[in-house]
């Protein structure tokens, strides 16, 4: 599966943005997805996933309450709404799938997906 990042941009804090990642292939709905985010100097790190169906959801705690994530499997997309952005969440953002998953599970783990978009760029100035 190739997956493209979009919606990235440079915003000031409080603002908020909408990043879209979509799939290309047929069996989106079986892809539990993610979301990632490597600043410069550090290692990249977990934001967001969600299930086949969208049931399940979970965050980093950096980001929960500020950021949804959510999924449209007829339009092979995944979103990440991202409110109240702060400086720190300045970064590069990566989407990903992972293709071993079940119904219901999640993937915190970068090591668990399998497809890597090639990101978006995130700024937030104070």
């Amino acid at each position: 599966v190739q997956l493209q990042a979009s919606g990235g941009g440079l915003v000031q804090a409080g603002a908020f943005l909408r990043l879209s990642c979509a799939a290309s292939g047929t069996t989106f709905c079986r892809y539990v997805m993610g979301w990632f985010r490597q600043a410069p100097g550090k290692e990249r790190e977990f934001v967001a996933t969600i299930s086949w169906a969208g049931t399940r959801r979970d965050y980093a705690d950096s980001v929960k309450g500020r950021f949804t994530i959510s999924r449209d499997n007829a339009k092979n997309t995944v979103y990440l709404q991202m409110n109240n952005l702060k400086s720190e969440d300045t970064a590069i953002y990566y989407c990903a799938a992972d293709d071993n998953g079940v119904a219901g599970s999640v993937s915190v783990g970068s090591t668990r997906y399998d497809y890597w978009g090639q990101g978006t760029q995130v700024t937030v100035s104070s």
